[in-house]
């Protein structure tokens, strides 16, 4: 039976969010945001193993989060996000076989629904490939011109078919591996790209999307902190509840 490994990506320094300290470890409520995304993963897919992927000159793990069952800090950050996941892969391969699942999340992404993630294992069970999870885009679609003064409208973009991608995203060990190991790889911005790539030479099938979750927001600026803590609230009642 097929095993899930999971990375967390961590080694980014979070410049846009603007604060002193690095995003993954600001607090919301009692603990750290990095907390909450692997405790999710924790609880909703128990993975066999967790990699928190942090930056090479991270000092602020030990300090600030205590030691997880099953999870295991590493100092892999390359110089991109993509390099970063490669070099977690790497520390997996000793014991990965090639039809175990990689679920790659955001440290950044505290909010993703545990009924989210287990519909995302569940619809890819006993798929070759793996995939993503993503939410149609609702939304009106500008493109702009390239004047950073006073930008204006050039086209308004169709949107059918348009979909905005999350985290997690799983595939299978050894089509991650590759697709991570292809020329150029390391410029793409999240896994499902470097597999689109893969698939495009006919070396597997193409990434499959699965429905995501509005609540799964991305904290990417200081504001997103206030949405975020909400949401968290509403789970917890909702959780609660029930």
């Amino acid at each position: 039976m097929s095993r899930v490994f999971a990375i967390v990506a961590a080694a980014g320094g979070g410049t846009r969010f603007g604060a002193h300290l690095a995003k993954q470890y600001v607090a919301i409520g009692d603990k750290p945001m990095l907390v909450h995304s692997i405790e999710r993963l924790q609880r909703a897919v128990a993975p066999a193993r967790t990699l928190v992927a942090l930056g090479v000159e991270d000092h602020e793990y030990e300090a600030r989060i205590s030691r997880l069952p099953d999870v295991d800090a590493v100092r892999c950050g390359g110089v991109t996000r993509a390099a970063t996941v490669r070099n977690a892969l790497d520390r997996l391969a000793p014991q990965s076989e090639a039809d175990d699942w990689i679920l790659v999340h955001d440290a950044a992404r505290p909010c993703v629904p545990r009924e989210t993630l287990s519909r995302l294992v569940r619809e890819l069970a006993d798929d070759p490939v793996g995939g993503l999870l993503a939410i149609p885009v609702t939304d009106t679609l500008k493109r702009a011109d390239d004047d950073p003064a006073a930008r204006r409208v050039i086209a308004t973009q169709d949107r059918h078919a348009l979909w905005q991608a999350q985290t997690p995203q799983m595939f299978r060990f050894r089509i991650l591996a590759d697709a991570l190991a292809a020329p150029g790889s390391l410029d793409t911005t999240d896994e499902a790209q470097a597999v689109e790539t893969l698939a495009a030479g006919g070396r597997c099938g193409r990434p499959r999307l699965v429905m995501g979750s509005a609540e799964n927001i991305k904290v990417t600026y200081a504001q997103d902190l206030a949405l975020a803590t909400a949401i968290l609230a509403l789970q917890a009642e909702r959780d609660h509840a029930a």
